[in-house]
């Protein structure tokens, strides 16, 4: 999930009266004091080039407009970097209002008779694209290792769980089947459509370069709508890689399109009348503003956002697969996970355990993505590193126990890879800036706790709700966890809780801002609408007298 160390893609604060309009005063107020923080570093053009040297084509990222490779006309580019070297692995465009519009007219024209293709037809399309990634899995791995920087067997995994959403889109016909009542009253039937909404957008983060944009059109388009995609500017390969092989599964030109941007580019999608429906994955900052200025305009809005995800361990927990499960969930991605178990509690003699958590944490190898047995790779960026490093101090001079500092590590090969090592952080209180903001770095606060009750408590008390886990060998701890926690997503002795596109992923609170959730049957639902018809085919040719009241559809 993509923080707030992203200040390229953030749009400038949109105008009070809207904001006013659409979020309560106490949540306009966090969002504005965070957006009056960040707005000056949206606009500092240092965070990305902005060149007018000729480029040649291999080195700018193209755009995928009526379903080919479209070279941007821009003056100004972002530097997309090899996290683990440096190394500037091509120039993303930022996209010009009449490249956007001309995506928009490409989806709009695709709309027309893309929605008309029979639902069995279109699914017919997915189990080729299925079959096509499934098949490239490994390239688009190799691609993501290199510009996003996590390990291959992380970026096999990204792809993967992308493709499950393109498999669970197959069954879209049972999903989308409207209801009939029959002669509901004389010589009359009612029944439900559910259809789709037109054109609609994703704006994607940097850390899943190929689960997130799968999570999004598959189920976009499956269910009849065009959908316009802006990758994150930092890693937007993956992106066209999939709509190559989308093309050649047999999408028809302009269902699916890409452009690339910053914050002009995410204003232009909250803006555009002809997009009806924005979803998007990213910071909270930048979440609640699309999901206020997408509202505003009328448009539905699906914003996963930040998290701080906790996980209590009982004193009665399977003590060696509690400890590989707190280390793998929380320096696994480099924690670049929305996620990630970045906060251990420990109930009573739990805490004693640790140390141990420190020693495993130790073995695990920091390298680039690519270096066979690597665990985790480097951060996004420098500034992503900067920032991590710095909330590791604020938590010593916040008084909080660095047991394990991975700051500045010496990575052979790879000196100036953004490399943030296994951290943990002992003793963190919940006034601490490590704990009250996400690190999004590999690093892992422990908490203790004398009971569950405390512990399920400091759950509740901070303001995210993507995910929370307990660990426990005590069926009646793990119910009454399992009721008792105010998060959207649970885990019993599984750290990452993120559930099967069967179901949907179900962040609340803080973590999320709408009223669908992503995939599963509200992935459906947030693309469809209903429409609902009432026919009446008398069976006597007896006309009907003038009716002023209001009908009863009595039955004669």
């Amino acid at each position: 999930q993509a923080h707030s160390n992203r200040p390229a893609c953030l749009p400038p604060c949109p105008p009070k009266k809207i904001m006013f309009s659409l979020i309560n005063s106490s949540r306009l107020s966090h969002t504005a004091n965070r957006w009056a923080a960040k707005n000056t570093l949206a606009q500092n053009k240092s965070f990305f080039s902005t060149s007018s040297v000729n480029k040649s084509a291999s080195d700018v990222t193209p755009m995928w407009i009526d379903g080919k490779e479209v070279q941007s006309t821009a003056t100004q580019f972002i530097d997309n970097i090899n996290p683990a070297t440096q190394e500037i692995v091509s120039k993303v465009p930022l996209c010009t209002q009449d490249e956007m519009k001309a995506a928009v007219k490409s989806s709009e024209k695709a709309f027309a008779t893309w929605k008309n293709v029979s639902p069995q037809n279109r699914v017919r399309i997915m189990y080729k694209f299925a079959a096509l990634v499934k098949e490239n899995q490994n390239k688009i791995a190799e691609n993501i290792s290199e510009e996003q920087g996590k390990t291959f067997a992380d970026a096999q995994g990204d792809v993967y769980r992308g493709l499950e959403v393109i498999e669970h889109a197959l069954a879209t016909p049972m999903m989308q089947m409207g209801r009939t009542i029959g002669n509901f009253a004389q010589d009359m039937d009612i029944y439900s459509l559910r259809e789709p909404l037109g054109v609609t957008a994703g704006i994607c983060p940097f850390n899943f370069p190929a689960m997130i944009p799968l999570w999004m059109f598959p189920l976009a388009t499956a269910t009849g709508n065009t959908m316009i995609i802006k990758p994150s500017e930092k890693d937007p390969s993956a992106t066209i890689m999939l709509m190559k092989l989308a093309k050649e599964a047999g999408f028809p030109d302009g269902v699916v399109n890409v452009i690339h941007g910053a914050h002009d580019s995410v204003n232009f999608i909250c803006d555009a009348p002809e997009i009806k429906a924005v979803s998007f994955v990213g910071s909270s900052v930048a979440g609640e503003y699309i999901y206020a200025r997408a509202s505003a305009n009328g448009k539905r809005a699906q914003c996963n956002m930040a998290a701080k995800n906790h996980a209590i361990v009982m004193p009665d927990a399977n003590k060696e697969s509690t400890i590989n499960a707190l280390v793998g969930a929380s320096m696994g991605a480099a924690g670049q996970r929305c996620m990630a178990i970045s906060v251990a509690v420990f109930v009573g003699k739990s805490a004693n355990w640790i140390e141990e958590v420190v020693e495993k944490s130790k073995k695990l190898k920091v390298s680039q993505g690519m270096v066979e047995g690597a665990d985790l790779g480097p951060l996004i960026s420098v500034e992503a590193r900067d920032r991590a490093n710095d909330l590791i101090q604020s938590a010593i001079d916040e008084g909080a126990d660095v047991v394990l500092d991975g700051r500045n590590p010496k990575i052979e090969g790879f000196p100036k890879g953004n490399f943030v090592g296994p951290t943990v952080v002992a003793n963190v209180k919940t006034d601490m800036k490590i704990y009250t903001e996400e690190v999004f770095g590999p690093v892992l606060c422990c908490a203790t706790a004398d009971s569950l009750d405390e512990g399920v408590q400091m759950i509740n008390d901070n303001p995210y709700g993507n995910g929370a886990a307990i660990f426990t060998q005590d069926g009646s701890s793990a119910r009454k966890f399992t009721n008792d926690v105010h998060a959207g997503q649970v885990g019993v002795n599984m750290p990452i809780p993120v559930p099967i596109p069967q179901f949907s992923f179900t962040g609340s609170r803080g973590s999320f801002a709408g009223d669908l959730n992503f995939y599963g049957e509200a992935g459906v639902h947030f693309f469809t609408q209903y429409k609902t018809v009432m026919t009446s085919w008398k069976s006597s040719e007896v006309p009907e007298p003038v009716q002023t009241t209001f009908p009863t559809f009595e039955m004669k």
